[in-house]
């Protein structure tokens, strides 16, 4: 794992333990730190060894586990065998916080509702994510570089294929951030490598020192308002990222926006001029040779792709073959199967309008599976899309409100699951047709996250006769 020499012997306290807290946990713990873990969820507690466990863990006695944790005489659980760093699985919100070194949050902590923002604040605690904690720990690991990609949509796509690109080229790599592992759970890369993570809004909001070599922007569009003061406070949470840049390093910036455009003035008149590339919509390439990477949008995700390995250095050869070769992601307008001629698509990972658009104007006629924990109440940016659609099939919480809005634009059955839907637009569909997931919504009301929608999808078309 990826460890600092700078948080031995400090306090932290560690709020989520999903992928990337228990990540966090263990890393601060392997460099010496004393840490104070906590998740609402039962079972993210239970994933760390019950001999992690003080007695007295949770609400209302968790002062006395705390104070051992945190210098007390009694004996402490360790996560190694020396019984020198310990843990304790207490709620931050019943302690006492000073003289903490930092608390560091999931970025699925909403920091605008959740009383843990004013608590550190009144305690003189920094709050911070694993990136930061990267950050932090740069100085000790062999000479690198980082890539750091934001954009409401396309980043996922983007972030796999500089990865695949470096990867192709011989350059040692290590993917991370909103994708793939926990980038503190890796293992530190040989001299040379370069850490490509996928960075979204939550996440840069959590970091405060995060100078990457090369910092991408695909886009800003309307997302995750219910965590921000507005659009104008999600789009300066994205432009963070190369605020926190050196002078020198390479950033790249899709213009196809307003939001984005004035990210690309302002590290312009910051006297970066020089270092900032513009990726303009509408130009038109020869996307024949990438059978992953086809669509108006996917080549902005290839050029901004390009840029960013070109300023690592990459040869045009090798990015040439990175390009062909790059074989797409799961979740992502994947192919997963063909049935009497229809064909099944899964794009679980379009959890908005936005990126459900690019879907359906790939398809000729379709069958819409959508729903789940709308973001916004309409669905506009789909719009152009809709002459393609035969008919859809609404699901989850949002399934009255988009039947509501599409019941005179198309057909539309009110599926209300995932299963009822795969299996109605199979009956409908005829060869030539295509069933595509493309829910234009978050995953939280009936999944786990969007790669568990997409696996249940993936498995409902496996049963069909």
């Amino acid at each position: 794992m990826i460890v600092s020499a700078a948080w031995r012997g400090k306090r932290f306290a560690v709020l989520g333990l999903a992928r990337s807290g228990a990540a966090s946990v263990r890393a601060l713990v392997a460099a010496g730190a004393r840490v104070v873990a906590w998740d609402t969820k039962a079972e993210a507690r239970d994933a760390f060894s019950p001999s992690l466990r003080l007695r007295g863990e949770g609400r209302g006695e968790g002062d006395s586990a705390a104070g051992d944790a945190l210098g007390g005489q009694a004996p402490l659980p360790t996560l190694s065998p020396e019984g020198e760093r310990a843990i304790a699985l207490v709620d931050p919100l019943e302690i006492d916080l000073s003289g903490f070194a930092g608390v560091v949050v999931s970025p699925g902590v909403p920091l605008n509702t959740h009383p843990i923002a004013a608590k550190a604040r009144d305690a003189g605690v920094p709050i911070v994510g694993d990136i930061e904690l990267f950050a932090q720990a740069r100085s000790e690991l062999p000479a690198h570089k980082v890539v750091g990609i934001t954009g409401t949509n396309g980043k996922s796509t983007t972030t796999a294929l500089i990865h695949h690109i470096l990867e192709s080229a011989g350059i040692p790599a290590r993917l991370g951030g909103n994708i793939g592992l926990p980038i503190l759970g890796q293992e530190p890369l040989p001299e040379g490598g370069v850490y490509v993570l996928e960075l979204s809004s939550y996440q840069i909001d959590l970091t405060q020192s995060l100078d990457c070599e090369v910092a991408v922007l695909l886009n800003i569009t309307p997302d995750h308002l219910d965590r921000y003061d507005g659009f104008e406070a999600y789009a300066a949470s994205k432009a963070r990222l190369f605020a926190m840049q050196s002078t020198g390093h390479a950033a790249i910036i899709g213009i196809g926006d307003e939001a984005s455009q004035g990210v690309a003035k302002q590290v312009a008149r910051s006297g970066r001029a020089e270092d900032l590339t513009k990726i303009a919509p509408g130009f038109c390439m020869d996307q024949s040779r990438w059978p992953a990477l086809q669509g108006p949008h996917n080549a902005q995700n290839a050029l901004a792709a390009i840029a960013a390995c070109e300023a690592l250095g990459v040869d045009q050869a090798s990015i040439d073959r990175g390009l062909e070769s790059f074989p797409g992601l799961p979740h992502r307008m994947e192919r997963v199967a063909t049935k009497n001629g229809v064909l099944f698509v899964n794009d679980s990972k379009a959890t908005n309008a936005e990126s459900t658009a690019p879907a359906l104007a790939a398809y000729p006629r379709i069958h819409w599976i959508l729903g789940g924990k709308a973001k916004t109440a309409d669905l506009d940016a789909c719009r152009s899309g809709f002459p393609h659609i035969v008919r859809a099939y609404t699901i989850g919480d949002a399934t009255e409100m988009f039947a509501e809005l599409l019941k005179d634009e198309m057909p539309v059955e009110r599926s209300g699951t995932l299963a009822e839907a795969v299996c109605a637009a199979a009956a409908h569909a005829v060869a030539g047709e295509t069933v595509l997931l493309s829910p234009a919504c978050a995953s939280f009301d009936q999944f786990r996250d969007y790669e568990d929608r997409g696996d249940q999808f993936r498995a409902a078309v496996e049963a069909l006769s």
